[in-house]
Order: structure tokens, then C-alpha cells, then sequence
């Protein structure tokens, strides 16, 4: 027969479900404060891109030169949302568009000289928005933050398997 697992003590008089409560709180204020810096540092890059074409922008940023099909997979977009989009930055000088040098059919995404620059300095300000938040913390505490992040996202431990 088997027995009910056990619960910690805390679980047991209702401190768990506060405590997961807590922590749901909190992750609603770390999203939402990330999606009020990603719209204004994407005012920042242009202020004519919405921010889900700067989603893009980052994304190339990050990945490089693709085609649209691959971006769309990256920034979890479909596909024509993200070819309007691309078709903004590129309409804006931010992005341009070669064709695909192993496909001569297709064409590749890629920022411009002008998108580099603009998503250089947005991806800073970001940045440094981050650095202000924590400046007072220990290394060690950012180190704790960013481990515990790593676990809660699934990742596995840093230099770990």
C-alpha cells in the first residue's frame, strides 16, 4: 500500500499555497515591469516600430541573419504577422533583405548598419535599467537570482550537465 507523500509543515497550515502566492506575485511584477521597459526601449530604437517588430530586432540582434520562416519560429509569431513586421523595419531602413545564397528562391533578414546601431544602444539601455535594480545587491545574490532562475526555467545548473 502506498502512502501519501509528505508535505512540509509549512503546506500543512496553509504557508505553501501563501507562499506560491507570493511568488506568483512577484513573477507578474518582473513580467510586467519587462514588458513596460521592452515598449519603451522600443520607442527608443524607433519610435515608429511597435514593439513586437522590435522583438524581431532583437531577436535578429541575438541569432543573426534569417529567413523569415526561422524568425517567426524564434519570436513564437506567425507567419504573417512577422513578414509585416520585417517589412516595417525594412521600410525604415532598420532591416534589410538579400537574397538567401543557398537558396536563390528565398531571402534573408538581416539588420541593417542603421538597425545595429539603433538595437545597440536600445539593448544598453535595457541593460543598464537591469544594473540600477541591483547595483546594491552582493555578487553572491545575483549569482542566488540567477541560479534559482536557471532552476525555475528547467535549465540546467551553470557548468552543469
Amino acid at each position: 500500500m502506498k502512502t501519501p507523500r509528505q508535505r512540509p509543515a509549512a503546506q500543512d497550515a496553509g504557508g505553501r499555497e501563501a507562499v506560491v502566492l507570493a511568488l506568483g506575485e512577484q513573477l507578474s511584477a518582473l513580467l510586467s515591469a519587462s514588458r513596460a521597459l521592452t515598449i519603451e526601449t522600443s520607442a527608443e530604437f524607433h519610435p515608429d516600430v511597435p514593439s513586437a517588430a522590435f522583438h524581431i530586432a532583437r531577436w535578429l540582434h541575438a541569432f543573426g541573419p534569417a529567413k523569415a520562416s526561422r524568425i517567426a519560429e524564434g519570436v513564437a509569431m506567425d507567419r504573417s504577422a512577422t513578414s509585416r513586421l520585417i517589412s516595417k523595419l525594412v521600410e525604415l531602413e532598420l532591416a534589410e533583405v538579400k537574397p538567401d545564397p543557398l537558396d536563390g528562391r528565398g531571402v534573408v533578414v538581416s539588420l541593417s548598419r542603421r538597425g545595429k546601431s539603433a538595437i545597440s544602444r536600445a539593448v544598453h539601455r535595457k541593460g543598464d535599467a537591469l544594473h540600477a535594480r541591483i547595483e546594491q545587491w552582493s555578487d553572491a545574490e545575483v549569482k542566488q537570482l540567477a541560479s534559482l532562475l536557471r532552476r525555475f526555467n528547467g535549465l540546467p545548473a551553470e557548468g552543469g550537465a
